[in-house]
């Protein structure tokens, strides 16, 4: 594009109005003398000539571009501004700020599992947040052929990849196929650092990237549930007297509220008396069992000493070991 021209002078600034563009070009054919560089917060001017990168701008503000730009120019800097006098160059503007970008998988990913030959068909959902990090790559690989580059353009990149990412990590760090959310964090992290090693070959850098949720098909859901109430409830058979009390105490079902609640006083009823036995065993188990001494009827004295056998000749003590007879 023509550089420097015999029309009035211009301002040099993004004009862009979405705010998820990573970098854009500036459109205008030419830059003329009294010409302006304005650079807003999160914001980088490149210049560029024949495809080179001839000054990068940083700084926020409003410059002159005669004065204040073209002699940080590498080539450029030695040209001065006549009237219809000019070159060719190019403005790039990237936008310096850290995206979020919400990502889904298209399709189930499908995991080996036990007893399972198809695998486990499994879904993942999160965000991920991204800048630009290397300007060259960038210039490199992206800026040259395109007029502007979006997060759109970057997440497309990332759903390539994320999926054998996803299989590869839940492989290694998910212990429980039933309870991956457990393990969200550390494969999330080997997700990141996989994905920011491949992503920055463009210039762009992962700076974070979450797994907020997993989900399973609806039938593996549902046995979920089921499995999880049993095991609070403890066996099959509470388990169905639940689902009936349940059912019957449902909004008007007046009849059912009232039998369920005549059920649950007699299991209750039930239960207190079973404890009431179960304490009264216990209590006869605890007490020393005490050991019947033989009597003579009468009470007459035996002829031998239930304790040591000594002959008693009927006296009332024994004269062996002292044990009372009568």
């Amino acid at each position: 594009m023509g550089l420097f021209s015999s029309q009035f002078s211009n301002v040099v600034e993004w004009q862009e109005t979405r705010d998820d563009v990573m970098f854009w070009k500036w459109q205008n054919d030419e830059i003329k003398k009294g010409s302006r560089l304005i650079i807003r917060p999160g914001q980088d001017a490149i210049f560029m000539y024949n495809g080179k990168v001839e000054g990068i701008f940083e700084d926020e503000g409003s410059f002159d571009i005669e004065s204040q730009i073209i002699p940080f120019l590498s080539t450029l800097k030695g040209i001065k501004f006549g009237f219809n006098s000019g070159v060719r160059a190019e403005v790039l503007f990237i936008n310096t700020k850290e995206f979020s970008v919400k990502w889904g998988t298209k399709n189930a990913i499908n995991l080996m599992a036990p007893n399972l030959p198809g695998g486990m068909p499994v879904r993942a959902f999160g965000n991920f947040t991204c800048k630009i990090s290397d300007r060259d790559a960038l210039i490199d690989k992206v800026a040259g052929v395109k007029q502007m580059f979006t997060v759109e353009d970057v997440k497309e990149r990332v759903m390539a990849v994320l999926d054998q990412l996803l299989m590869k990590w839940i492989s290694k760090e998910g212990k429980d196929m039933f309870n991956l959310q457990a393990n969200a964090y550390d494969i999330s992290k080997g997700i990141k650092d996989d994905l920011d090693m491949e992503i920055y070959k463009i210039g762009i850098s992962i700076t974070g990237f979450n797994i907020q949720s997993f989900s399973y098909p609806p039938e593996i859901e549902a046995m979920q549930r089921k499995a999880a109430s049993q095991q609070m409830v403890g066996d099959m058979g509470r388990y169905q007297q639940m689902g009936v009390l349940d059912a019957m105490s449902k909004p008007g079902n007046t009849a059912g509220s009232n039998m369920a609640t005549q059920m649950a006083g007699m299991q209750m009823g039930m239960m207190m008396g079973q404890q009431m036995v179960n304490q009264m065993q216990n209590t006869m188990n605890q007490q020393p069992q005490m050991v019947a001494q033989p009597q003579m009827a009468g009470g007459a004295a035996p002829k031998f000493c239930p304790n040591c056998g000594t002959p008693t000749n009927g006296a009332n003590f024994c004269g062996n070991c002292g044990n009372k007879l009568v």
